[in-house]
């Protein structure tokens, strides 16, 4: 018999991870690291009207710079960026499509205009996707995820596995760019 609780193995993956290396590294955040581009042209998030980036999506006063297809080498992006793809792209559509949140898009999302909202978006799909991998069990990450994702066949742990990759890997840029903000703008370091 099997008593090994894959479930609980998959989201202590990311909870350690929020829990003990990232979850401290952003509070505090400003908005002026929320913008923060070391770099000209750099893809954010922006009052409408103001981005010169070949696309731009949102609903509401703030959109999220992109193009399609993406520029190759691709954009240097800023932490506002970084964030709203994350609770889009990565959090917000996954959560509609596989643990029945609302419909979202990047054209239908109503962008942060600050750091704290920012944050508190992220929370609050954190909180979705979690809840939500937690209600599959352990058989419920056997299911393939089917038409809802580019690769059908794959199993909703590979989902899991491929959207926690996917926090760590931006979570971990917006790190570097708030030490990168606090030595190039003189406050003490992170």
């Amino acid at each position: 018999m099997n008593t090994f609780d894959w479930n609980h193995a998959l989201r202590e993956q990311w909870e350690f991870h929020w829990n003990h290396q990232l979850r401290g590294r952003l509070q505090g955040m400003t908005d002026d690291e929320y913008f923060f581009s070391p770099v000209p042209d750099a893809w954010s998030v922006r009052p409408r009207g103001t981005s010169t980036a070949r696309m731009q999506a949102g609903s509401g006063a703030f959109t999220i710079d992109f193009a399609y297809p993406e520029p190759v080498p691709a954009p240097f992006t800023t932490i506002a960026w970084q964030l709203g793809h994350v609770v889009v792209g990565v959090l917000a559509a996954r959560n509609a499509s596989h643990f029945g949140a609302p419909t979202v898009s990047y054209e239908s999302w109503e962008y942060a205009g600050t750091a704290a909202e920012a944050l508190d978006q992220l929370d609050a799909q954190l909180t979705v996707w979690l809840a939500g991998v937690r209600d599959l069990g352990d058989d419920g990450l056997l299911v393939p995820v089917g038409d809802k994702e580019p690769f059908p066949e794959l199993t909703m742990a590979d989902l899991v596995l491929h959207i926690h990759r996917e926090l760590i890997h931006h979570l971990s840029e917006v790190c570097l760019l708030r030490d990168l903000y606090a030595h190039t703008r003189g406050r003490e370091g992170r």
